[in-house]
């Protein structure tokens, strides 16, 4: 099977917006998600748009852990969000907690289907396109979802130990930050500038450190990126 991944979106439209541009020429996701699903025999209604066979073009330009053009590899879950703005001027409503009830169920589903989604490989966008993708942003609840049997996340007592060490020895050199990113999956390649890294920094706490999202690298984030090493790419 070809499927290796697991890519999580925000639309930045509304349902009727989202539905037009994804089923246009240009972009295509394989599930979109409304604000506010139906519920039909007790579920949540999701929206199939391309079949799971398929390729969809949602990714884009992307790369993890080494394999670039995710749109071949992946499934895409598109999310309605009215997430606004660009850069690192974003606002970021929250999603809906049925919205979450619904994209955890169907994420439990793909990948009870495909087993070669690795936790590490449940992603979001930003991850896989640091600097160009901010999706789905600091308000997706991934720490709930990793609760739920979907995605990674670390253990907090790991995190807690190398913060400790981080505070008394100082912060690693941004080679072995660096070291420890790729290891776990993010493309380095563009962190050669000051800017560079900054959005990778940035992509990194969108997902795992979402109280602060500046792309300033700190001992927290330091120690998060150790801990999720330390527990799935060591």
């Amino acid at each position: 099977q070809r499927i290796r991944f697991l890519v999580m979106h925000y639309t930045a439209e509304d349902f009727h917006s989202s539905l037009k541009t994804l089923t246009d020429e240009h972009v295509s996701a394989h599930y979109l998600l409304p604000a506010h699903p139906q519920r039909e025999h007790g579920k949540p209604t999701v929206f199939r748009l391309v079949p799971e066979a398929m390729r969809a073009w949602h990714a884009g330009a992307s790369v993890w852990r080494g394999r670039s053009n995710l749109n071949d590899t992946s499934i895409g879950i598109e999310i309605v969000n009215l997430a606004s703005g660009d850069g690192g001027n974003i606002t970021f409503p929250p999603f809906n907690p049925q919205q979450i009830e619904a994209v955890t169920q169907l994420a439990q589903n793909i990948l009870q289907r495909y087993p070669d989604i690795s936790p590490v490989n449940v992603v979001a966008h930003s991850d896989i396109a640091p600097g160009r993708k901010s999706d789905p942003g600091p308000q997706f609840p991934w720490q709930q979802l990793y609760q739920a049997g979907v995605g990674a996340w670390y253990d907090e007592a790991t995190k807690q130990q190398r913060q400790q060490e981080y505070c008394s020895q100082g912060l690693p050199a941004q080679a072995d930050l660096l070291k420890l990113f790729a290891q776990y999956g993010y493309d380095t390649s563009a962190a050669n500038t000051a800017e560079g890294y900054r959005q990778l920094v940035r992509a990194f706490q969108l997902h795992f450190r979402q109280q602060k999202y500046d792309g300033v690298m700190d001992v927290e984030t330091a120690a998060v990126l150790r801990a999720l090493v330390d527990k799935y790419a060591a």
